[in-house]
C-alpha cells in the first residue's frame, strides 16, 4: 500500500480513506500531457469531476514520461485510465498520420533536376 496523497483539496466524491489507498498508476509520454489535460492542466478538474476520480501527476527522473496516479473507486479509476490511455493513443496516431501526410506532400513537391 502506498502513502495517501498530500493534496489538500480532496474532491467530495471520494470516500476517504478507502478511495485513496491503492491508486491506478500508469505512465504517459510527457509531450502528450498538454494534449490530454490542456495548458497548465486546465482540464484536470473537469476530468476529475466527470470521472469521479482524483488525478495526481508525478514527473519521473526521465523527462520523457510522467506518472499518472488515479484515485477513486475501483470501477472509476480503471475506466479513467482506459479513457486517458485511449486519448493518448488517438493523439499519437493523429500525429503519425500528419507526419505521413507532410512527408507525402514534400515528396510531391520535390523539385526536378532542372530546378535544383
Amino acid at each position: 500500500m502506498g502513502a495517501t496523497p498530500q493534496r489538500e483539496d480532496i474532491p467530495p466524491w471520494l470516500k476517504v480513506p478507502e478511495d485513496l489507498q491503492e491508486p491506478e498508476v500508469f505512465k504517459i509520454q510527457t509531450h502528450l500531457l498538454e494534449a490530454l489535460f490542456g495548458a497548465h492542466g486546465s482540464r484536470i478538474p473537469y476530468i476529475e469531476e466527470m470521472s469521479k476520480v482524483m488525478l495526481e501527476l508525478k514527473a519521473l527522473e526521465s523527462s520523457e514520461f510522467t506518472e499518472v496516479l488515479v484515485y477513486g473507486s475501483y470501477l472509476c479509476k480503471f475506466r479513467t485510465r482506459w479513457m486517458l490511455e485511449s486519448m493518448a493513443q488517438c493523439h499519437l496516431q493523429q500525429q503519425e498520420q500528419g507526419n505521413v501526410k507532410l512527408e507525402e506532400a514534400m515528396n510531391d513537391l520535390e523539385l526536378g533536376p532542372w530546378m535544383k
